[in-house]
């Protein structure tokens, strides 16, 4: 053998890795994304700033599920002349006379505990 030969040995095989990575590809139960959409509802409706409650009582979650995933969004239909009022309040708009209000963060302070939640427990699901 030469000093530029490099030699590799394996032995084994990757039955269990391949065995681990075949059963975290499950798509887990939408039961359980159901469960954090409704949390996930109820943490930002009661975190929303109420001036008329509109935008607190406008949260809304949707499923989409294919074939290898599922999402799941946290919506706002609180929308005026074009502008989602919930995107507003976090992140602050500018006012007609030139002055700015500034956002209030909101959102995420509420939807964090959820997400870690809702990741524990699919962890668990996909892990058996």
């Amino acid at each position: 053998m030469s000093q530029n030969t490099i030699k590799i040995t394996q032995k084994g095989d990757f039955s269990r890795t391949f065995s681990f990575l075949k059963q975290i590809q499950k798509i887990p139960s939408t039961k359980i994304i159901e469960k954090y959409g409704k949390l996930g509802v109820k943490a930002l409706s009661s975190a929303t700033p109420k001036d008329t409650g509109l935008t607190a009582r406008s949260w809304y979650y949707r499923i989409e599920q294919t074939r290898t995933s599922i999402t799941l969004s946290f919506c706002n239909s609180n929308v005026n002349n074009g502008v989602p009022i919930a995107v507003v309040i976090q992140y602050g708009h500018g006012t007609r006379n030139g002055g700015w209000v500034e956002g209030f963060d909101y959102i995420n302070p509420a939807i964090q505990p959820i997400f870690i939640k809702l990741t524990e427990e699919l962890w668990k699901e996909v892990t058996g």
